[in-house]
């Protein structure tokens, strides 16, 4: 099936770079169905009933709308998950944003969701660990 996305170009630029730099014989298509595949495997990998302990990153532009306000906002509701938190202004516009996370995994992916899907964040990434001895650590 075909399909078509609209991005800015130099976010396509550094795209096709990426994938020339992985192989000769990779293309546009093959590199978007390899991160569709490995974001679907994530997925599946999630431990609801678990006890986790992670990090969650984030990079956003803290002038999009009331996004610094929907952050906290969010994050309020997750005091218990969250151990940690670190705040840093990367520029005038862009904050990096690392919280440390631990409990059970159903609620450590539903923040890292909500968090993640709000406007304004341009990157995030959830890393996670589920062992019996997590919490011991």
């Amino acid at each position: 099936m075909r399909f078509s996305i609209a991005m800015p170009e130099d976010l396509l630029r550094a795209f096709d770079a990426q994938i020339s730099r992985r192989s000769d014989t990779a293309n546009r298509s093959e590199a978007i169905r390899d991160l569709i595949r490995s974001s679907l495997v994530r997925d599946e990998l999630r431990t609801p009933e678990a006890q986790v302990i992670g990090s969650l990153t984030m990079i956003y532009d803290h002038h999009t709308g009331d996004l610094t306000r929907k952050l906290d906002e969010v994050q309020h509701d997750y005091t218990h998950e969250i151990v940690s938190t670190m705040h840093v202004h990367l520029d005038h516009s862009n904050c990096l944003e690392i919280l440390a996370l631990r409990g059970q995994g159903s609620r450590v992916y539903e923040l890292a969701d909500k968090l993640l899907g709000l406007r304004g964040v341009k990157h995030g990434e959830l890393t996670c660990a589920a062992t019996d001895t997590s919490l011991e650590l």
